[in-house]
């Protein structure tokens, strides 16, 4: 039986349509903003669906482990995505087949897959995460734009095993409230950061595993120099996490020397005739014992 602590304001029993506050429109940049804007129109959509929510989620398969999965002893972890398009690099591998590509990853050494359940957006879907999950043994984190609590019962009734959970779209006390929410539902949160000030307000809320997003969601400029550079102020008992813009083997090594733990790599794996192929050459580099 799962227990969840909500808070009295966010009882799912409740008839409300107030979403928790996020931050400012202000503070997110671009694309963000238009995502977030049908995210909340979503997530209204999924409050009337609360029993269907609530009976999916009895079935849930038991949690796997996504933070012990990324801490491989000496060595850079892969997160493989599953991806058909991005806003920024339009359609990317829109036939792929989500099982097919999960076995593929897993034979090829991946840890853990991501799997992008945005539809508007990202043309994925709970049915893409579902079946990955069900092709392999690995645990799978579902890549959405999370804001409120029914949305991680939502990830778990479809199987997700992790979460992500991003620092520039929700506000500290949200913050809090979603990862004690996921604690309770057994679900890792994968908590995203881009700048010193994400990277502070994810360490205080009290992320365990933190990503460090290389893209600006403003420019979509990339740079493995966001991840070198803020490496040093994760704690070392932090998972820590690399994101976009990581290529090549040497990409892996220069995160790896930095004591990045482990790197999520979707189109550059995508974009490839075989996914899986690419994949292994970024498994097994070597990651430093420590960082700071």
């Amino acid at each position: 039986m799962i227990s969840v602590r909500w808070g009295p304001e966010e009882e799912p029993n409740k008839d409300t349509r107030t979403l928790p506050e996020t931050q400012g429109s202000a503070d997110i940049p671009g694309i963000l903003s238009e995502i977030v804007a049908s995210k909340r129109r979503e997530v209204a959509r999924l409050r009337d669906g609360m029993d269907d929510v609530r009976a999916a989620l009895a079935d849930a398969p038991a949690p796997r482990d996504f933070a012990g999965a990324l801490s491989r002893a000496g060595e850079v972890a892969l997160i493989a995505e599953v991806k058909r398009r991005s806003p920024g690099a339009g359609a990317i591998r829109p036939e792929l087949d989500p099982g097919r590509l999960a076995a593929a990853y897993e034979a090829a050494g991946a840890a853990a897959l991501s799997v992008l359940t945005d539809a508007p957006f990202f043309g994925g879907s709970s049915a893409d995460l579902s079946t990955a999950r069900a092709a392999v043994a690995l645990p799978v984190l579902r890549k959405d734009f999370v804001l409120e609590e029914i949305q991680l019962l939502e990830a778990r009734a479809m199987g997700a095993d992790a979460v992500l959970l991003i620092v520039r779209i929700l506000n500290d006390a949200t913050l809090r409230r979603l990862l004690a929410v996921a604690q309770d539902l057994g679900l890792a949160a994968l908590v995203e950061a881009h700048d010193a000030e994400d990277v502070a307000r994810a360490v205080q809320a009290g992320a365990h595993v933190l990503g460090i997003n290389n893209r600006d969601l403003a420019s979509f400029q990339t740079g493995l120099e966001v991840s070198l550079g803020l490496a040093g102020a994760v704690p070392r008992d932090t998972v820590l996490v690399s994101e976009s813009g990581i290529r090549t083997p040497a990409d892996v090594a220069r995160l790896g020397e930095a004591g990045v733990d482990a790197i999520l790599v979707g189109e550059a794996l995508l974009r490839q005739r075989d996914p899986a192929a690419a994949a292994r050459a970024l498994v097994g580099l070597t990651r430093s014992s420590t960082r700071g």
